[in-house]
């Protein structure tokens, strides 16, 4: 069976939708579900319990030790991780995770397809070993073995991409990781302050697991094109407001004929 662990923060309206999703589509795939919780104030803990999930608080949030504290948490050996803005879609979802990992005991983790980048990588066979960032795990909306977990745990003093560091570094013990063909969806919608604290937790995460050095210019630059992208865009937004105005005006005046 499938133990499916659910990282969440105060998105208990988003929560009742994954929850619902999994208890009625999905309930004989599943043995239990596991709410790692980041010190809500809304509603997700009652949510959790409607639906008859675990719920399981971390006061020191980071993307490693929840990971962590969710591989901890689950009893079965098949862990399929999700934050609570996503959800299943294909009807056999959690089939195919549980056929994938029985015809391979070498594998060490799955992953499901939710983006353009993923579909283009499994359709032309890009394979983890070649591109890890782009087909390895990412947390939300993958599977990972329990068994290779135990041996080689999530890192904690990683920003970000908790998910890629483990993908290569299991990579490189001789482990596989692979595209399946489930199905999910990913929605979100994020604050200025939730995009600013994810953009300082990429840069920090691609210059400690890729490599990407940061230097002043192409700072600069970033802020010149930064500028320029929201004058051009606010010119262009006015001159299609000014054309919506004149065109309901028109329409007061000369009204089509009703039919």
């Amino acid at each position: 069976m499938i133990s499916v662990v659910i990282r969440n923060k105060n998105q208990a309206e988003a929560l009742s939708f994954l929850l619902k999703n999994l208890t009625e589509r999905y309930a004989d795939d599943i043995h239990e579900i596991i709410v790692i919780d980041n010190l809500s104030t809304d509603r997700s803990k009652d949510v959790t319990e409607q639906y008859k999930g675990r719920f399981v608080s971390i006061k020191n949030f980071s993307y490693g030790g929840s990971a962590n504290l969710a591989a901890k948490e689950a009893s079965q050996k098949i862990v399929v991780i999700f934050s609570a803005h996503s959800y299943p879609v294909s009807h056999d979802f959690f089939k195919l995770i549980k056929s994938k990992f029985l015809q391979n005991q070498n594998l060490a983790g799955l992953r499901c397809l939710h983006s353009t980048n993923d579909y283009r990588n499994f359709i032309n066979n890009v394979s983890a070993k070649v591109d890890p960032n782009k087909s390895g795990l990412i947390f939300s909306g993958s599977a990972f073995n329990r068994d290779v977990w135990e041996k080689h745990n999530f890192r904690n003093d990683v920003a970000t991409f908790e998910d890629k560091e483990w993908s290569k570094r299991v990579l490189a013990e001789g482990y596989d990781i692979e595209f399946v063909e489930s199905i999910f969806h990913y929605e979100i919608k994020r604050t200025r302050k939730q995009v600013f604290f994810r953009f300082k937790n990429d840069m920090i995460g691609n210059y400690q697991l890729w490599h990407i050095d940061i230097k002043f210019l192409s700072v600069l630059k970033g802020l010149i094109g930064s500028l320029f992208f929201l004058i051009k865009n606010f010119i262009i937004d006015l001159y299609y407001a000014f054309l919506r105005f004149c065109f309901a005006i028109k329409f007061i005046l000369n009204k089509p004929k009703k039919f």
